[in-house]
C-alpha cells in the first residue's frame, strides 16, 4: 500500500509553518491516541502514521529532503517497512515531550541542581486576649540555612560543581525499551543533574547548615483558632543555592476562664442569686477588652435567658467590625441556709401560689390529671 503524503496526514498546506505542524500533530494525536482508543488498531496505525509524518516534517533537514524527493528520499536509511528507523524510540520521546508536556504540569527542564527548600510548619499557642488585641510574638525556629562559606554552591570555595557526566545536566536518563522510552532518575547525580568533586567542609556538599533564627510575627487582631501565616522564604535553605521553602505558624488559642467563642459572638454563662432572678437587679460583668459592663436582670429571670451585648464580641479579622457578646444567666440555688434563712423560705413557701410558681404548677396539676384519666 502506497503511503500517503505527508502533509496531507497531517491536514497542512507544504508551506505551514514549524507552529502549524506543531498544533496540526497535537490535534490529530489526541484524537487518536492508543491510550484513549485501547484495542483500535485503526486508531494506531493512524496514529504511527501521524507521528511518522510529524517527525519528518519537524526536521528541516528532513522535510527538505522530502520536498524534493518525497517518500523515495528516505529509502536504504535502515528505517522498517513501517517507516520507523533505530532513533525512533527516542524522536518520540521528544514528540511526547511538546504533545504532553503541558497536561503533566509543564515541560522538562535542565536541570541546575538547585532545589527548594522545604516548608516548615511552627505551631504556636496565643491567649484570647493576644486574638482580640493582636500582637507581635517572637519566636525561635531550628531549620537550615544557606552556607555562608561555600555561599550555598556546596563547593569547597575557590571550585563549583560540574555537570553530571552520565546524564550530561538533565538529570535524569533514558533507556529504550522496543517502541516505548523508559526516562529514570540519573543515579550519578539524583537527578540533580550537577555533581561536586570538592565538597564544601563545612556543609559537607549541601550547601546548608542547620541554625536556630529568631523571627517576629504580627498577629492580627481576630485571628481563630487555626488561623495560618504564611511568612514566605523563611522555611528551610534550597539545596545549592535552591530557593528557600516558606514557614507556615499555626495559631491555636487557649482555653478562657470565661469566655467561650464562636467566630466573632462571644458567651459567657453568669450565675446570679435566686432574689435577683426573682426580683431583678444589675449585675457586671467582664468583657473580653477588659473591660466591665453593668446588666440589668428584669424580675422573674430564669435559668438559660440570654442577653447579648452588641459590639462587644471579637474583631472580624481584617475588618473594622465586631461580634456580640451573649451573656446566660443560670439562677443558683441557695446552700448552706441559716436557721433564719430556712425560716424565711419555708414562709414564703407557705405564702406561695400557683401563680407565683405558674410552670411548675401547671406541670404537676398535669401530671395529676395524666393519673387520674389512666386509673379511670
Amino acid at each position: 500500500m502506497a503511503k500517503r503524503d505527508y502533509y496531507e496526514v497531517l491536514g497542512v498546506s507544504r508551506n505551514a509553518t514549524e507552529q502549524e505542524l506543531k498544533a496540526a500533530f497535537r490535534r490529530l494525536a489526541k484524537e487518536c491516541h492508543p491510550d484513549f482508543h485501547p484495542g483500535d488498531k485503526d486508531a494506531e496505525r493512524r496514529f504511527k502514521e501521524i507521528a511518522e509524518a510529524y517527525e519528518t516534517l519537524k526536521d528541516p533537514q528532513k522535510r527538505a529532503a522530502y520536498d524534493q524527493f518525497g517518500h523515495a528520499a528516505f529509502d536504504g536509511t535502515g528505517r522498517t517497512a513501517g517507516g520507523f528507523g533505530p532513533d525512533f524510540a527516542a524522536s518520540m520521546s521528544d514528540i511526547f515531550d511538546d504533545l504532553f508536556g503541558e497536561f503533566m504540569g509543564g515541560r522538562r527542564r535542565h536541570r541546575t541542581g538547585r532545589e527548594r527548600g522545604a516548608d516548615i510548619r511552627y505551631n504556636l499557642e496565643i491567649t484570647l486576649q493576644d486574638a482580640y488585641t493582636g500582637k507581635t510574638a517572637e519566636i525561635r525556629v531550628p531549620s537550615s540555612v544557606s552556607c555562608t562559606k561555600c555561599s550555598g554552591t556546596g563547593a569547597r570555595p575557590g571550585t563549583k560543581p560540574s555537570t553530571c557526566p552520565t546524564c550530561g545536566g538533565y538529570g535524569r536518563v533514558r533507556a529504550s525499551q522496543g517502541f516505548f522510552t523508559i526516562e529514570r532518575t540519573c543515579p550519578n547525580c539524583q537527578g540533580r543533574g550537577e555533581v561536586i568533586d570538592d565538597p564544601c567542609p563545612e556543609c559537607s556538599g549541601a550547601g546548608r547548615v542547620m541554625r536556630e533564627r529568631t523571627l517576629s510575627v504580627n498577629i492580627p487582631p481576630g485571628v481563630e483558632d487555626g488561623t495560618r501565616i504564611r511568612l514566605a522564604g523563611e522555611g528551610e535553605a534550597g539545596l545549592r543555592g535552591g530557593p528557600p521553602g516558606d514557614l507556615y505558624i499555626f495559631l491555636s488559642i487557649k482555653p478562657h476562664e470565661f469566655f467561650q467563642r464562636d467566630g466573632a459572638d462571644i458567651f459567657c454563662v453568669v450565675p446570679i442569686s435566686m432574689c435577683t432572678a426573682a426580683l431583678g437587679g444589675q449585675i457586671e460583668v467582664p468583657t473580653v477588652d477588659g473591660s466591665v459592663t453593668r446588666v440589668k436582670i428584669p424580675e422573674g429571670t430564669e435559668t438559660g435567658k440570654q442577653f447579648r451585648l452588641k459590639g462587644k464580641g471579637m474583631p472580624v479579622l481584617r475588618s473594622k467590625s465586631y461580634g456580640d457578646m451573649y451573656i446566660q444567666v443560670r439562677v443558683e440555688t441557695p446552700k448552706n441556709l441559716t436557721r433564719r434563712q430556712r425560716e424565711l423560705l419555708e414562709e414564703f413557701e407557705r405564702e406561695s401560689h400557683k401563680d407565683t410558681s405558674p410552670e411548675s404548677a401547671g406541670f404537676f396539676s398535669r401530671v395529676k390529671e395524666f393519673f387520674e384519666g389512666r386509673g379511670a
